[in-house]
């Protein structure tokens, strides 16, 4: 089994194809292959490819239609948190609040070598958006954490 790809990270949304839509604009990914249900107006496959890497995307379908997945509205929050390595974090951030996205934490250097912010996109999901900025050792990590939430 190939490495790549070995974990595909899957979101149900409220609007299939503006979510697709979102995440090329913001991510500046590449639309894969999608498949639309029967009703010919929900998303039942989508897919956008980010440097290599597939994420899919669909509408929530009623169990009865099969589906045993739900949006973060439906939910009334989201448990997942996806992280996206990036070396634009500031111009994702901005792309995405352009689109519709609530910053939850703004963009700021952090104490593992990274400028960091987190996002929830218009479909209710969350995501921290992370540019590596230097590589430090635990040990570097581990104290640079101290300082910084000594300060907080």
């Amino acid at each position: 089994m190939s490495q790549e790809n070995q974990f595909i990270p899957h979101l149900i949304v409220s609007d299939g194809m503006a979510a697709l839509k979102f995440y090329r604009e913001v991510f500046g990914a590449a639309e894969g292959h999608n498949m639309m249900a029967s009703d010919g107006k929900r998303l039942m496959h989508g897919e956008i490819v980010l440097d290599g890497q597939r994420f899919f995307v669909s509408d929530e379908f009623t169990a009865a239609e099969g589906g045993n997945c739900q949006t973060p509205q439906t939910l009334g929050g989201t448990s997942v948190r996806i992280t996206l390595m990036t070396d634009d974090a500031d111009g994702i951030v901005e792309r995405a609040v352009a689109r519709g996205a609530k910053v939850l934490m703004p963009v700021q250097d952090m104490f593992w070598g990274a400028r960091y912010g987190q996002i929830l996109d218009p479909f209710g999901h969350n995501w921290g958006i992370n540019q590596q900025l230097q590589e430090q050792s635990e040990a570097e990590t581990e104290k640079a954490a101290s300082e910084f939430f000594a300060k907080a």
